[in-house]
Order: structure tokens, then C-alpha cells, then sequence
């Protein structure tokens, strides 16, 4: 398992920005785009980036906290 694997990342719709939006609350704010495929795809080698750096500069990553929520039907 790569490292970024345990981090939960996710695209979604925002209305109110009118683009879509990639999150990994546990290493960065996030980014946005008009194609969610290349949202996710730019999303994940950003992630790549900070591990590296992280790694590059002997810093500590942080444990993965954020969990996607499961709906109970």
C-alpha cells in the first residue's frame, strides 16, 4: 500500500462555486476544477507532493483521521 492510500481523498459538486471541488482534509485544503477525473487525478499527485516533501524534510506525517461517512439504510 502506498502511503497516500491512507489518506481518505474525495471529489464533489459545489453549487455555490460552480466547480468541483478535491479534498484531503489531513494534508491539504483542497483544490478545484471543472473535470472531476482530472480534479481527483491532480488531487492525488498533489498528495504525492506533500508526502515528498514531508518525507524530504524528515517532518512527521499526520495520521489519517478524516473516514467517509456510511449511510445506514
Amino acid at each position: 500500500m502506498k502511503v497516500a492510500d491512507q489518506y481518505h481523498k474525495w471529489v464533489e459538486w459545489s453549487e455555490e462555486d460552480q466547480v468541483y471541488l478535491g479534498k484531503c482534509p489531513d494534508l491539504i485544503t483542497g483544490i478545484h476544477g471543472d473535470d472531476p477525473v482530472e480534479v481527483f487525478r491532480d488531487l492525488c499527485e498533489t498528495i504525492d507532493d506533500v508526502i515528498t516533501h514531508f518525507q524530504e524534510v524528515g517532518r512527521t506525517l499526520p495520521r489519517s483521521k478524516t473516514r467517509p461517512m456510511m449511510e445506514v439504510a
